[in-house]
């Protein structure tokens, strides 16, 4: 039971971080643009759930659920969403672009499908050193359109690579909606040409998603190659905070938002295994208390000093 209470823990820290660092954008307290993760916990956390400290992540332009899921410390993270000096990257990355390496998370990324490749040199490395290590790719559907997620299956079932392809699949490629620019909108199926495993999961339900994953992991660990898991899901706001979504129907967004993860997960620890509602009550109060603290105290902090603009640019060799 402890891990189901350790699931429902990060999942509820997720989603009160979107929420709050939502309401610092709406105060215009935010600097640059937010992309929230509202809706896609159960994925990043059901994933996150089978991984260690040795094992690799690699987030997207959405990453703050994956960070928070693989256990990157919360207030350094929120302090980097500010760009601030007490950021986990010392404000130098920002909303799209943290990093914690001694967890392994190797960042977040800007560019769609940027991370594919970068996630199976990390996977090829592992293999390299035989210590059992995984490497995971999270990408949305919209890059599965793109060059490097087929060149990334490629070579990743070719070498037999420790990694796992996870498309979060929230139905919209920034504004654009999937069902437009494919012929098959099961992204999974496309696994079985590079001749992998390809599974499609209920992505707001935490559970399915780890059982998934675990498979996948073992498969991975084992040295049979890679897996590609499509988690069908929904961002319950735009590409972007501010985004007026004008691409799809308020229904279609009630429809979902009444599918919610947490809700979802909630309800099945108080209903099957006998959690009280006190005590969910009790954990979300706390974390609540910690978001806010975190956001107060990045809110203080000071940006980096322009004269150190060009620190952390090469690495120790001496080269200013």
């Amino acid at each position: 039971m402890n891990d189901f209470i350790e699931l429902f823990e990060r999942m509820m820290l997720i989603r009160l971080c979107e929420e709050q660092l939502n309401e610092a954008f709406a105060k215009n307290l935010f600097p640059g643009y937010i992309h929230s993760y509202l809706g896609q916990e159960a994925c990043a956390v059901g994933v996150c759930a089978l991984l260690d400290d040795r094992d690799y992540i690699m987030s997207n332009h959405r990453g703050r659920g994956h960070y928070l899921a693989k256990g990157m410390a919360l207030e350094p993270m929120v302090a980097e969403m500010f760009g601030k000096e007490t950021g986990i990257c010392g404000g130098r990355g920002g909303e799209m672009h943290a990093a914690d390496p001694d967890l392994g998370i190797l960042g977040g990324n800007g560019i769609v499908g940027a991370g594919l490749p970068i996630a199976a040199g990390a996977a090829y490395s592992a293999q390299l050193e035989g210590k059992g290590r995984v490497s995971v790719a999270f990408f949305g559907e919209g890059a599965s359109n793109n060059g490097s997620f087929n060149e990334t299956m490629n070579v990743a079932a070719a070498w037999k690579l420790p990694l796992l392809l996870v498309c979060e699949n929230n139905l919209y490629a920034e504004m654009t909606p999937f069902s437009e620019t494919v012929g098959e909108e099961d992204v999974a199926r496309r696994a079985e040409g590079y001749g992998m495993p390809g599974e499609i999961v209920d992505g707001n339900d935490v559970l399915a998603v780890r059982e998934a994953a675990a498979r996948a992991v073992a498969r991975a660990r084992d040295g049979h190659g890679p897996t590609l898991l499509e988690l069908k899901t929904y961002r319950w706001g735009g590409h972007f905070q501010g985004d007026p979504r004008n691409y799809r129907s308020r229904e279609e967004e009630k429809a979902w938002m009444e599918k919610c993860p947490v809700a979802r997960f909630r309800k099945t620890l108080v209903e099957e295994h006998g959690v009280a509602e006190a005590d969910l009550a009790e954990i979300e109060e706390k974390l609540r208390g910690q978001v806010e603290v975190a956001i107060e105290k990045a809110l203080e902090a000071e940006v980096p000093p322009p004269e150190t603009a060009m620190d952390h640019v090469f690495a120790a060799s001496g080269v200013k």
